[in-house]
């Protein structure tokens, strides 16, 4: 029987992600504004948890309406089957998005679904399920337009890009799915060279050695699906076992990281380790703007520091001619991709992009800055297609 999903993803990356589902047997794609609508049955909604490396979650349409006032939401949500889908022991959170809504309070909206949820239960099992914030079984979310409503039940539980590794955080993480985003725009294949010179916490380069490997992201954890009472046990452990035999042996690949702060560095290998991907990437510590390239051509994905603190932009300001020098000197034969927040900054590498992408890092508005060394040339001009 065919289900009606909606999978968010970061801003941007809906054209992919809307490729990507349909690989995974998808059907109805249909790419919108923050995310992409399909339809399939439940093993479609497992496969697309489990592989896809662009989605944020998988939610599961379970009724919409038209409304005037809370009340009417209240109905639709309290006519919906929920002890159908989980127990009244699995905690639940609500979470409402609005698009020009006339209601006045989504906190509001918020208690009325909640209330809903309790009702249904207490009418068809006489007790009602607990609220819990933090870290509920079951999220239900629902999504509010100037005149519809539209309730999901969350399949995925933790969002998509907890990928169930990285002991190591960093103060500004990139979001795996954003970083794997970034490693499809750049067209980079495995088997080609893939260096991050300001390697952060490590996570474009373990998003790269996944890919490598075709080991499916989410391997290395658990789903909120798993919960519901009509999980398909058998169907699930099939579409795993799948999953793990592609999986390739870990081994050294083409994939380089550095950075100049040694703790970095470390970071990063802490992370590696706990992905169970150490062997696969050359670690060290070194100065973007004196290191050499490790290959003749290749691909470079990096998150450059961007200044959000007073004083750091004057800083950088000095730092990004020094990145467009180094580039031109050492760089030539490579695809080179920068990500960054600042419209201002890039404009100082001294380099003209031949592409940029808009992308949004949860609310901040980015761009991913694509310059093409031409071999043998220092040439401040793109590639030629063609």
């Amino acid at each position: 029987m065919s289900e009606s999903f909606f999978s968010p993803c970061p801003r941007g990356l809906e054209p992919m992600l809307a490729e990507e589902l349909a690989a995974l047997g998808a059907r109805d794609v249909e790419a919108t504004h923050g995310g992409v609508g399909f339809s399939g049955d439940w093993q479609t909604c497992y496969r697309a948890n489990l592989e896809s490396r662009l989605a944020t979650r998988v939610m599961w349409r379970l009724a919409q309406g038209r409304y005037q006032s809370e009340e009417d939401i209240y109905r639709l949500a309290y006519g919906a089957t929920w002890a159908k889908w989980f127990t009244v022991d699995d905690t639940i959170r609500i979470y409402v998005t609005a698009k020009q809504s006339p209601l006045k309070s989504l906190e509001f909206v918020t208690l009325k679904i909640k209330d809903a949820v309790c009702d249904h239960f207490r009418t068809v099992t006489g007790k009602r399920p607990s609220v819990d914030t933090a870290n509920p079984a079951v999220r239900i979310h629902a999504f509010l337009t100037r005149d519809r409503v539209t309730l999901y039940l969350d399949t995925s539980g933790e969002p998509l890009y907890k990928r169930g590794y990285k002991p190591a955080a960093v103060e500004a993480p990139l979001k795996e799915n954003l970083a794997a985003g970034i490693l499809r725009i750049s067209g980079w294949r495995p088997g080609e060279a893939l260096i991050d010179p300001m390697c952060g916490s490590g996570t474009f380069l373990i998003e790269a050695a996944q890919i490598a490997l075709d080991i499916a992201p989410g391997l290395g954890r658990s789903f909120a699906f798993e919960r519901f009472r009509h999980f398909d046990r058998a169907a699930w452990a099939s579409i795993r076992q799948a999953a793990e035999a592609r999986r390739k042996p870990v081994r050294p690949l083409r994939l380089y990281g550095s950075d100049i702060v040694g703790e970095q560095v470390r970071r990063t290998r802490v992370n590696l380790q706990a992905a169970g991907l150490a062997d696969c990437v050359t670690l060290d510590r070194a100065d973007f703007l004196t290191r050499e390239a490790p290959a003749a051509e290749g691909v470079m994905v990096t998150n450059p520091p961007y200044g959000v603190r007073i004083g750091e932009t004057e800083e950088l300001a000095a730092l990004y001619p020094q990145f467009g020098d180094a580039l031109k000197k050492r760089w030539s034969g490579w695809r080179c991709y920068f990500l960054s927040a600042d419209a201002a900054l890039p404009k100082l590498i001294g380099l003209k992009a031949s592409k940029r992408t808009p992308l949004f890092n949860g609310a901040l508005e980015c761009r991913v800055f694509e310059y093409k060394m031409i071999a043998g040339s220092n040439r401040r001009k793109p590639v030629e297609e063609g």
